[in-house]
């Protein structure tokens, strides 16, 4: 057959063909009333400033957006005591860990994630060409010893979220200094802090950032939607090493942040009455959704996020998928886990006071059921 015919088609990398495409939470229930709960979502929804400052742009989208979010980058810098020309901001965190991955690591490399971490370090590392290399963890929580084991002289980056999606757990600060001081100095490490702000009763958490400045091979990511709850404007930003920062900046796309995700992002960075607002809902109602599921024979892990994993392995005559379908047909929608490598599990967001008692009515009556 002539190589030109019929037959013959582009084919992508090697690595494109292991991808599973990732899926996020579900949306539609088919009722009339749905509490979302499987994308851990903000449950206040943004702050009122936040909202103001988007729609103010309505006359203005003809007009290209500031391609190095100047104003957005000194909020951040104001905000959390940092360095504005080592702030990088992207399309989302998602981005920067794909300009990351394919900044420092291609074909012949190797990326760790731990083994229940988040999806899109797999996808970004086999899109990029290299090889993932998945770390079992202790106790659904980070091995820094196992993580150092791992590395050989192909690891390029190291990825740690902290607080993890979907376990919740997290590595104190002295951990992280220890997985730092551990890793050769060609080595990134990559602290995912998109749930540092529910961190707050997290004894000794620390979001990364002292750790950047003091190091030259560490960078954290922060994301805007979880607490601040801009989800759909996809805005993300690193905090780096100013070589790294340049790196970025090299590599991602001239206008990669939109205009509104920056104004809506500076008036919420400004909003700090609506974040404490935000953090202070979320501790009272986890505690009470953990409590109410431990209530139903649940197993529920310790959480510094605004969701709980739920297991429901050693529940007799029940499941996940059970829960999960029982769920959905009463319009509560919760997160499966098989694709974290934990089938028996469920993800749950904290979500509002008439959502945590829809998802506690909905598991009581499954549990009770024959």
């Amino acid at each position: 057959m002539d190589s030109n015919g019929p037959g013959a088609a582009p084919k992508p990398r090697p690595g494109i063909d292991r991808i599973s495409p990732y899926v996020g939470g579900e949306s539609e229930a088919g009722t009339a009333r749905v509490h979302r709960l499987a994308s851990n979502e903000g449950a206040l929804g943004p702050s009122p400033k936040a909202m103001e400052a988007y729609k103010a742009l309505a006359e203005t989208l003809h007009r290209y957006p500031g391609g190095g979010s100047d104003a957005l980058r000194q909020a951040l810098a104001a905000r959390w005591s940092l360095e504005a020309e080592r702030i990088v901001c992207g399309s989302g965190s998602d981005e920067l860990i794909s300009l990351l991955i394919n900044a420092y690591a291609g074909p012949g490399d190797e990326v760790i994630h731990t083994e229940h971490g988040f999806l899109m370090y797999r996808i970004s590392t086999l899109a990029a060409g290299a090889e993932p290399v998945s770390v079992p963890e202790r106790n659904r929580t980070a091995d820094v010893d196992a993580i150092l084991a791992a590395v050989t002289d192909r690891t390029r980056l190291v990825f740690i979220a902290n607080p993890n999606n979907p376990t919740g757990t997290y590595l104190p600060a002295s951990a992280l200094d220890r997985l730092q001081a551990g890793l050769p100095p060609e080595v990134l490490l990559v602290i995912d802090a998109a749930y540092a702000e529910y961190a707050t009763e997290a004894p000794h958490y620390a979001d990364g950032s002292a750790l950047v400045d003091r190091s030259n091979n560490v960078v954290m990511l922060r994301t805007f939607s979880k607490i601040y709850a801009l989800a759909a404007l996809r805005l993300g930003w690193a905090y780096c090493p100013a070589d790294v920062a340049e790196t970025l900046n090299k590599v991602r796309g001239p206008f990669n942040v939109s205009a509104a995700a920056q104004s809506a992002g500076v008036a919420a960075v400004r909003d700090e009455a609506f974040l404490r607002e935000s953090v202070d809902h979320n501790r009272q109602w986890r505690a009470v959704m953990t409590q109410n599921l431990r209530g139903l024979g649940l197993e529920v892990g310790e959480s510094a996020g605004n969701f709980l994993l739920v297991d429901f392995e050693r529940c007799a005559g029940k499941s996940a998928g059970g829960a999960l379908t029982y769920l959905k047909e009463r319009g509560v929608l919760v997160r499966a886990m098989a694709g974290y490598g934990l089938p028996e599990c469920l993800r749950i967001t904290v979500g509002t006071s008439e959502d945590v008692s829809a998802v506690t009515d909905g598991l009581r009556s499954y549990m009770a059921a024959p």
